[in-house]
């Protein structure tokens, strides 16, 4: 019996196609990494917001100190909760956003499959659409994030903020912020592509969406 022959398309090939679904579905795309940019905005904010308030703590007036310490109790493990809540919400929508975005594409994840494209193939088009969707929402959430933060800190504070701001700590946060932004998406859309993946090439031509 003659076994079916597979196609096997560069990486450069995958990265082209996953752009040309997210300009095709743009607004899709932007629903799904909004979720991505506002739970990064909301972990970038408290973190600078605690390495801003670390650095007036050392060299900030007596007045700044006081005011500081006076509200420093127990917000640390509120911070902690709120962070993480609105990453497993941030998951939880770029998961449902993706599946819908597979529900949508059945036909065309069909003709891919009939024509001979691998499971793998599938599967790492969703993921580097997600992939590109955490990284520009990761990117935007830091930008909104910090710059709330660090205005926010001006206002009350005053100048000095600007005097005594940890740059090199910022930057590993922004770091360590993007990171977990890239890695939420992903983990997001492993399942999502996996089920694309699976997909039966007839089942998926039959179905009407």
């Amino acid at each position: 019996m003659e076994k079916k022959k597979r196609i096997f398309l560069p990486f450069s090939k995958v990265i082209e196609i996953s752009f040309k679904n997210l300009r095709m579905r743009f607004w899709r795309s932007v629903i799904t990494t909004s979720g991505v940019v506002l739970g990064i905005a909301f972990l970038m904010s408290i973190l600078t917001t605690s390495i801003i308030q670390k650095e007036l703590l050392q060299k900030g007036s007596v007045e700044i100190q006081a005011q500081i310490q006076s509200k420093e109790d127990d917000s640390s493990a509120k911070q902690i909760w709120l962070v993480s809540l609105s990453l497993i919400v941030c998951l939880t929508g770029i998961t449902n956003s993706l599946f819908m975005s597979v529900t949508e594409r059945y036909k065309e994840i069909g003709t891919m499959k009939c024509l001979g494209a691998l499971d793998s193939f599938i599967r790492r088009i969703f993921m580097i659409e997600a992939l590109f969707q955490g990284l520009a929402g990761s990117i935007a959430g830091i930008l909104l994030g910090s710059i709330f933060s660090i205005l926010a800190s001006v206002f009350k504070y005053g100048v000095i903020v600007f005097q005594v701001f940890p740059l090199v700590t910022f930057i590993n946060y922004v770091f360590l912020t993007m990171f977990f932004g890239i890695i939420i998406s992903v983990l997001g859309a492993v399942f999502p592509a996996s089920r694309a993946a699976r997909m039966a090439p007839v089942e998926a031509m039959r179905t009407e969406v």
